[in-house]
């Protein structure tokens, strides 16, 4: 039985290239789909996905919304003994909450994680090639087409017949 040996060499060699994408707005299938592209393009290309983080603060308050949602829905359900025990007589808007119970934890269940899923989203689709940012969808507020990511890609790989000829290639 042979073994072939991996390809060392391809219009890609030694290229790579990192999709940083949204995981939580489901980009996972769209950096998928450029990846494949991109090393049928390119053999010997190497391409890393992985997800593009939310900013720091957003990703602080997402973790903060599940505790107060928590405490909302105890408050709800034992708030006649929290507030006596606190020495506070129970506010107005208290009853009101109160006397539709599941409506009321419904949405804070709802509204919780509307707003955790809005704050742990980036709307990322970042494309780098050897450490150099190649396309950002968040300037350009679009995707890359496939032919575009491909010339972009092609235009920065190194000295090649092939990364030379790209434009003259597809066009």
């Amino acid at each position: 039985m042979q073994f072939q040996e991996p390809r060392v060499d391809g219009a890609g060699f030694g290229a790579t290239v990192e999709l940083q994408f949204c995981a939580s707005c489901s980009y996972r299938g769209t950096a998928m789909t450029m990846k494949r592209m991109l090393e049928t393009s390119f053999p010997g290309i190497h391409v890393i996905l992985h997800n593009y983080p939310p900013p720091f603060p957003k990703r602080v308050l997402s973790k903060v919304i599940p505790i107060v949602q928590v405490g909302a829905v105890a408050t709800i359900m034992a708030g006649d003994q929290i507030f006596p025990r606190l020495g506070m007589v129970p506010p107005p808007w208290y009853y009101s909450l109160r006397a539709n119970r599941f409506g009321t934890m419904a949405t804070i269940w709802l509204f919780g994680n509307f707003a955790q899923s809005f704050l742990q989203s980036s709307g990322a689709f970042e494309v780098y090639c050897n450490g150099e940012l190649v396309f950002s969808k968040l300037t350009e507020q679009r995707f890359p087409s496939e032919f575009e990511l491909r010339d972009l890609i092609g235009s920065r790989l190194p000295e090649s017949p092939f990364g030379r000829n790209l434009g003259k290639t597809w066009t």
